[in-house]
Parts: C-alpha cells; structure tokens; sequence
C-alpha cells in the first residue's frame, strides 16, 4: 500500500520549477542584443535617463520646468504631481518620457514573446517600484496599447497588489496547501538590491481558498542601502526582523506556520544557494560557503511547537505568484518586474486533476 502513495505536496526545493499551483517554464531570463542587457532598456533607471535626456535641451535656455534637480532625484510622486498640474511644461516633459519608455517596454516585450521559453503567453503582469506610480500606469497601459497595434495577442495589466506586498503575498504560493488548514498566517521576506522587507502575510484562506484575498497583516522595511551592512549583518538584522514579527503574531493570537518564504533576487539554485544575479545584495551572496535557508533554520529552528520550513525563491517568480488567483482564465502568463533592472519569469497553470468522485482536488 505504501508503495502506491505519491506525494506531490510537501515543501518544494529551492528555485522549484514545479509549485502548487503553477509550473515556472523560465525566470530571471537575460535577454542581450550589441548594446548590452535588454533590461536595462526598461528599468527605473531607463526611464530617468529618458526624461533627462528630454530636459537637456531645456536647460541650457533655462527653460526646464524642472529646475537644476537631477532627474534621478525628482520623486515618483513629483512626476505624478506635474501630469495633472497646471504647468504644462512640465505635463508634456513627463508624458514625453512615458511615450518614450513605453516604446522601449514594448521592444523588450516583444523579444520576450518571441522567444521559446515565452512561447504562447497570454497575459502579462508587471510589477516592480516603477508601477507604484501614475507615470508608471500610464507607461504600462501605452505599452499595452503599442503591442496590441501590433496584433500581439496579449494582455499587459499592472499588478493587483502593492508590489511591496506583492513580493510577501506571493510566498504564499511556495507553500503547499496543507499549510493553511491550521494555520492563518505566514512569515515572508522579500530581499531587494536596496530594501529589505519582511512582513507576516494572513492567509484569509477560509474566506478564499484561492488565496486572492490574502493580505499583509504587518511589515518591517529595512533600507540596507543606506547602512552598507556586511552580508553577515544584513543576517543578522534579517533574523531580529523575523524574531520581532513572530513575537508580534503571537501575541495577537495568529496562528502562524513553521514557514518562511523567501524572495530572493538571482538565480536560485534547488540547495539554497544563489548561482548569479546576487551582485546588488550586501557582501558575497553567491557564494559557496553562504546558503541563507541554512542560516535562517538555524538562527530560527522552531515557528510555535513545529520545526520551521524555509523556501526561497527567485523574486521575479514570487511577485509574479501573488496573481495566481487572478490568472486562472489563461493557461500561459508571464510577469515583469521594473526596478534596478527587469525581472522576468513565465508560468503555466497547472492543470487540476479529478478524484473518483469526479470532483477537482489539490490546491484551489
């Protein structure tokens, strides 16, 4: 009889292709032509040099609507303010770089598509600081519009959640289902080249099985930029972080699960070390002789009464994982992430399979 069980919903390895609810058919993708990385043509970064590339001619009839403030300084919110101000300037300035930036987007977007590993992609997420804006909407929406022109059949949507909660609620969906029958709530961290943010993420999963109704209950941001931490400080502050939000959560009454989801930027390799894509985090993250899974279980080798769980994964692929409840009109779709660079990865729905009752079983 043992002999005929398979167990297909434990604890997933590191940087897993196959999750509960969807398989990950490529992440974290470099895509180059003669000039470079083809990301660093739709980061944050790109759009700043597009706008000051927009005020150069301005400046020298000191005619910028902007002033002398560097474009790399101007604030999201400074840039939302001046599209809907009276200063029409500097509203055709920003929507001059919207245009631009989208034309850009549009171009990565495309190589991706045609690409293998974004073979058939349906639907399109982006994330990443960039949507946390108007400037960023639009930019998304005009991209949509451009390739939609173009007869590409795809839809490209802002992500639903903040993508500060994004990159938390998706580490729910690293985690297999059972977890949730006693349990209402995770710890998640998600790992960027400039913050640190751990948060514990409430399930809500009687309300919506499908987790579309999940929500972060508290956070913890830590700007490590700032500090230039050594990778075993940044540990160290990382496990007082969790310590804290855990104390916090029991003494609310959450019933939190011995799990940590970890988003991760690079390439996340099945033992819990980071092959590449790790050069912005503080100190060495890449090498041999680090595994931040091995270094959390032991700082925290118990949540509650039960040993704790670590999975970590690519934070592309995580933010991505925060729409699976939304997705499940399509089969193929991908997400982008615009920050300090692109993030990328593309998923397939898993297809859910019937007991002999001829009912679906496995995660909803």
């Amino acid at each position: 009889m043992a002999d005929e069980l398979v167990t297909t919903t434990g604890i997933a390895r590191h940087g897993a292709t196959r999750l509960p609810s969807v398989d990950v058919d490529s992440f974290n993708i470099e895509l180059k032509d003669d000039d470079g990385f083809l990301g660093d043509r739709a980061s944050k970064g790109a759009f700043r040099r597009i706008l000051d590339g927009l005020r150069k001619p301005l400046r020298g009839n000191g005619d910028d609507p902007f002033g002398k403030k560097a474009s790399e300084n101007l604030a999201k919110s400074a840039l939302d303010e001046a599209l809907m101000g009276d200063d029409v300037a500097a509203a055709a300035l920003v929507h001059g770089a919207i245009e631009e930036f989208a034309q850009e987007l549009a171009f990565v977007t495309r190589r991706f598509l045609k690409s293998k590993a974004w073979a058939d992609t349906e639907r399109i997420v982006v994330g990443g600081g960039f949507r946390q804006s108007r400037v960023g909407e639009l930019a998304i929406a005009r991209t949509d519009i451009i390739l939609k022109s173009e007869d590409f059949k795809i839809d490209l949507v802002p992500i639903r959640f903040d993508p500060d909660d994004a990159g938390l609620i998706g580490c729910l969906h690293l985690a297999p289902s059972w977890i949730f029958e006693a349990h209402d709530s995770i710890v998640a961290v998600d790992i960027g080249g400039t913050n640190i943010r751990c948060g514990v993420v409430e399930t809500r999963w009687k309300k919506a099985k499908d987790l579309s109704k999940a929500a972060v209950w508290k956070s913890e941001l830590w700007r490590h930029a700032d500090d230039e931490p050594t990778r075993e400080g940044a540990v160290k502050r990382l496990v007082k972080m969790l310590k804290d939000l855990i104390t916090a959560a029991d003494a609310e009454g959450l019933k939190l699960a011995p799990f940590i989801g970890i988003s991760c930027p690079g390439v996340i390799d099945a033992d819990g070390s980071i092959e590449k894509g790790a050069q912005n985090l503080p100190g060495n993250w890449e090498s041999s002789k680090f595994n931040l899974p091995a270094s959390l279980v032991e700082a925290i080798p118990t949540i509650g009464d039960h040993d704790t769980a670590v999975l970590m994964h690519n934070d592309g692929v995580v933010q991505g994982l925060s729409e699976v409840p939304f997705m499940q009109d399509v089969d193929r779709w991908g997400v982008l992430t615009i920050g300090t660079g692109l993030g990328n990865a593309r998923f397939t729905n898993r297809k859910k399979e019937k007991n002999g009752k001829g009912e679906k079983k496995g995660k909803e």
